[in-house]
Order: C-alpha cells, then structure tokens, then sequence
C-alpha cells in the first residue's frame, strides 16, 4: 500500500475501536452503529493523510488519500445524519481537539504530550455518540466510561513512551508508575471494582516491561491483549 493510506500509529486502532464498543454496548447495539462506525473510520482515514499534509506541505503525496478517504466519507456522512439529524450536536465537541492535533502537525511536534492527549480524549468522545445512537439514556454511565477510555489510552503514552523515546528517563518512568497507582486509586472511587483487575495488570506492565529488553513490536501486540482485557472487564462490570 502507498504511502498514505494505511495510518502507522497502531496504538490509535485501539483507541479507534475500544470507546466506541463501551458507548455501544452500553446502550444497545442497532443497524446505524454500523454506519457510525464506518464513518468514525474513515475519518480517522482522512485525518491521518491530512495531519502529515500539514505536517510535510507534500500534497502529491497525501492528496490522494485524502480525496480518496474524503470521497467515501460524504456520502456516509450525509446517509448517517439523514438517519439521525441530531447527531450534528455532538460534531462541535471534536473540532477543537482536532485544532490542536493540526497545531502540533504543523509544528513537527506529534509526540507532544499534550497533542496525544487531545487525541485520546477525541477518541473517547465517541462513547457518547454510540451511546446516543444505541437510545441510551444514563448519561452518568456514558461518562464513567468516557472516563474510564481516558484514563487508560492517558496511562498507555506514558508506558509507551517508557519504552521508545523516554527508555533511558528514569524519573519519567516513575512518573508512568506514579500515574498507574494514581489510576488504581480514582478507580477506587468511581468504578466498579472489577475495573481493578486489568488497572493493577496494566500497573505491572509499567513497573516490569520498561525494565526488559521488550521489542516495540512485541509491546504493541501485547497492548492488543491489554485492551481486550479492558474492554471485556468494562463491557462486564459497568
């Protein structure tokens, strides 16, 4: 595949897919999910030729995905909002987050911290729309598990980055150790305790991993497994 096409953040697959099955199946799952995700997709699609176009300035690279990904997205969009119009509400809660991800792409800084943080929490918003569509109505459940996205994806840059560009930073990797307990402990207190299981797990891949000769790739495939564990134990508890 073309330069372009294929986004190579595999973290964000995780983040593409996890909070929009919270929001989904804590309301109940129905035919437009289907259609929402397909858009929620190719968005993230055209957003990743587009960022490196900001990033890169080379249009004979990027513009092609993005009138590719561009194309396929209208008429899914437009079919979507036809079926539901309200979901035009939830588009403005987006935009701005995604204002700081183009920031930072044009200023060559994509590992920023807070640009990551934008980006989990644009991912996370998704549980409210699934949610939305799926008819719920707890509105205090669909931000637990809001909260809950943002507190995972939050802990995986700190571990990740203890594994690539921070491997040698000792006080960071205390601080990714210092940030999991803190999780473990607002968990205490606003989630069900089942959600404890796969935050002590994830506590111990902080402590154990940075400290081995773990591959990048071997850590990423271990994050698939992670975020099913999660994802499961959430999807059962809440």
């Amino acid at each position: 595949m073309k330069k372009g096409y294929i986004p190579n953040q595999h973290g964000a697959w995780a983040m593409l897919l996890i909070p929009f099955l919270f929001g989904m199946f804590a309301a109940k799952p129905n035919g437009v999910h289907g259609l929402l995700f397909l858009g929620w997709l190719l968005v993230y699609l055209f957003s990743f030729p587009f960022l490196q176009w900001i990033r890169t300035q080379k249009l004979q690279v990027y513009g092609k995905p993005m009138l590719l990904y561009g194309g396929m997205l209208i008429p899914v969009a437009v079919s979507l909002l036809l079926a539901r119009p309200e979901l035009w509400k939830w588009i403005p809660w987006f935009i701005p987050l995604f204002i700081v991800n183009c920031y930072y792409a044009k200023k060559k800084r994509e590992r920023a911290f807070l640009n990551d943080l934008a980006a989990v929490i644009q991912f996370s918003l998704i549980v409210f729309v699934a949610y939305h569509v799926g008819g719920g109505d707890n509105w205090t459940l669909a931000t637990e598990l809001f909260g809950l996205s943002i507190l995972y994806f939050t802990g995986t840059i700190f571990y990740v980055k203890t594994i690539i560009r921070e491997k040698n930073n000792v006080a960071f990797y205390r601080f990714s150790i210092g940030y999991h307990v803190v999780s473990i402990a607002i968990a205490l207190i606003l989630f069900p305790p089942g959600i404890l299981i796969p935050l002590f797990l994830l506590l111990l891949r902080a402590i154990w991993f940075p400290r081995t000769k773990i591959t990048v790739k071997r850590s990423g495939m271990l994050e698939i497994a992670f975020s099913l564990i999660m994802a499961i134990t959430a999807l059962s508890v809440f």
